[in-house]
């Protein structure tokens, strides 16, 4: 697309924000500043990189078989920057443990430790890149159904020391970037039948969490994650969303908010305003959940959108950490980054966009009627002309030019796999 059309309708399109008080030069300044962290797994499936991976377990899944998954850190990491190079602004990456760099040696995951990261630190800082990191506690022949909250002692304790070691690599990353590591901390608990002793798992969990967070770190932020079931763990899930928000708010921790992880009609987005009451900072996993945890790619859909808008109408941007967690393996996966990484983006540009000043005032007003009509009006507002300048100023592909870069990365190098 031409860059003089850009900045043509660039200039229309500022003089009618203009209008409403918006200044779009301010919106694209903070819209820079505010990064995604881009997820690794969607590259490789949730497969990652230690000597013995096998099969997803611990009810997730990846679907599909598109060819051209990456096999080995090199691959990933070239995949990574090529999507990187397709997303305005600059953004982080989000990391599980068996990602690390293990060689031919087997680590077991109560052995990890930062040295078995060291490659990815220097990588992200040659890339201008931060990281953020998780815990894994799927995929491995002691995951079984419990983990955190089993009452063998000796699986029990395998699990509390991974998450130890977790939150000493997620400090190493912090400590390394000069700016804090957000580590993830979520286990996949639960039964598939009916359970009588849901207090008693969950009083280990506590127990087990407890003795994780003991230790105080000064480069790193935890965080927990809830989820309401897993797949073959239908009936029961130890780490409730009630759990964690107690637990949380107690420990004046970071709540994790997955879209995926809540019944179908429930609003992630009304949770924020509650939760960042009570709680300092809140991270979000942005998926698409198409009947329930199914991680499609996000899109521009009213559920993102309204998470996005709430995030700005809560004054939070600086209180909340946006991650992706989708893994869609049935389109080209470097595409599948790039779409939900940008359709989170346009749906925060329209939220930072909003004429959020005279709204509030119709609303104090009980001027309902101006208020829904503004609503409406704002939504076809030029704000398309606001992003294809977002991107022509970072110098990444404007509209659908992204397409054909894709289509040439997949025929020289995914396809070739």
């Amino acid at each position: 697309m031409k860059t003089e059309l850009i900045e043509k309708a660039y200039a229309i399109a500022k003089e009618r924000y203009a209008a409403l008080g918006i200044d779009t030069d301010a919106v694209l300044e903070q819209l820079q500043r505010t990064p995604l962290s881009l997820h690794c797994w969607q590259a490789d499936d949730v497969v990652g990189f230690e000597p013995k991976a096998g099969a997803l377990s611990g009810g997730i899944q990846t679907t599909g078989n598109y060819p051209g998954r990456a096999r080995n850190i090199d691959e990933l990491r070239a995949d990574i920057l090529k999507a990187a190079s397709f997303i305005p602004g600059k953004h982080r990456l989000n990391l599980h443990e068996i990602y690390g760099e293990f060689g031919d040696k087997f680590v077991d995951r109560n052995e990890v430790e930062p040295a078995h990261f060291r490659g990815w630190i220097d990588w992200a800082k040659a890339n201008g890149m931060k990281l953020d990191f998780n815990s894994t506690s799927f995929s491995h022949p002691k995951s079984g159904d419990l983990s955190l909250s089993n009452p063998d002692p000796a699986i029990r304790a395998f699990w509390v020391e991974h998450s130890k070691r977790c939150r000493a690599v997620a400090e190493a990353m912090g400590e390394a970037q000069g700016d804090p590591c957000v580590m993830n901390t979520w286990v996949h608990d639960g039964s598939k039948d009916i359970t009588v002793n849901r207090m008693y798992y969950r009083e280990l969990l506590k127990d087990s969490l407890d003795r994780i967070f003991a230790t105080p770190y000064k480069n790193m932020k935890d965080c927990v994650e809830s989820k309401v079931f897993g797949i073959g763990l239908e009936s029961y899930t130890v780490g409730s969303n009630d759990f964690y928000i107690a637990y949380a708010s107690k420990r004046n921790m970071m709540v994790t908010l997955d879209t995926g992880h809540f019944h179908p009609t429930e609003s992630t987005a009304d949770k924020l305003s509650s939760l960042l009451l009570f709680t300092p900072e809140v991270m979000l996993h942005v998926s698409r959940p198409v009947r329930w945890d199914s991680d499609h790619v996000t899109i521009m859909n009213d559920e993102t959108m309204d998470l996005m808008k709430e995030i700005v109408r809560c004054d939070a941007l600086d209180k909340v950490h946006i991650g992706l967690d989708y893994f869609d393996a049935s389109i080209n996966r470097i595409g599948a980054y790039v779409i939900g990484s940008r359709a989170t983006q346009k749906c925060l540009l329209q939220a930072l966009l909003e004429p959020l000043k005279t709204l509030r005032e119709y609303e104090l007003s009980g001027k309902g009627f101006e208020r829904l009509a503004l609503l409406e009006e704002a939504k076809s507002l030029p704000w398309n002309a606001v992003w294809d300048m977002f991107c022509l100023k970072n110098d990444v592909p404007v509209g659908e030019e992204f397409i054909a870069g894709i289509q040439q990365y997949e025929k020289e190098v995914t396809s070739k796999r």
